[in-house]
């Protein structure tokens, strides 16, 4: 059950973020319903995804569906965890845009992809790689889409120098250890440090 409401989630969550991808559709269904519809519908969808995947992956753990694909080495989750810090400061970097973000081009889509080949390395289960390679896989194919789009994709954010650079790496160091701390051992139940694999 909980690996089913996992697929959904992904399905509705993953292609709602494809469908932004395609811009002649995208335009069609804003002209026919008004731009503020639109994101209305996309926002309801995106959350209802999100929440199927927590919910999903969640039951899909704690109901004993766990499905071992392969066994990942001890050593992959101290990989994971020292990968995932530089991902969500790539994240971070999107937002707080410097030479960081100008390097990269899309940080946000380079933080995702790290961050999911992290957890890829550490779970070999099939629910895990069901999740962190579906998100691999959009941001892949994302990151190829944006190189044939006729625009961004996203509105322009102001880019700065280095002082947006030190901040990007303090607040993106602050959210990783509040992620391995709190939100890691809490919500998802599986603390980062100390265990057999991160779970998620």
């Amino acid at each position: 059950m909980g690996l089913a409401v996992l697929v959904l989630g992904l399905v509705l969550f993953i292609g709602a973020h494809v469908f932004v991808s395609l811009r002649d559709r995208r335009a069609a269904v804003i002209a026919r319903i008004g731009e503020g519809p639109y994101k209305l519908v996309l926002a309801v969808v995106s959350i209802l995804g999100i929440a199927l995947i927590a919910w999903g992956f969640g039951t899909y753990r704690a109901d004993g569906e766990w499905i071992a694909i392969w066994s990942p080495p001890v050593w992959t989750r101290h990989l994971a965890a020292l990968l995932v810090w530089p991902a969500v400061i790539m994240v971070t970097a999107a937002y707080i845009r410097g030479r960081i973000a100008v390097a990269l081009k899309h940080p946000m889509l380079a933080g995702v992809k790290l961050w999911a080949i992290a957890h890829l390395i550490a779970n070999g289960d099939l629910g895990s790689i069901l999740l962190f390679g579906s998100f691999l896989a959009w941001a892949v194919y994302d990151r190829i889409s944006l190189k044939w789009r006729s625009d961004p994709g996203s509105p322009p954010i102001p880019v700065g120098g280095r002082r947006n650079d030190v901040l990007a790496v303090v607040v993106g160091t602050v959210l990783y250890l509040a992620l391995a701390f709190v939100f890691h051992p809490l919500v998802i139940g599986v603390p980062v440090f100390g265990t057999p694999a991160l779970g998620t």
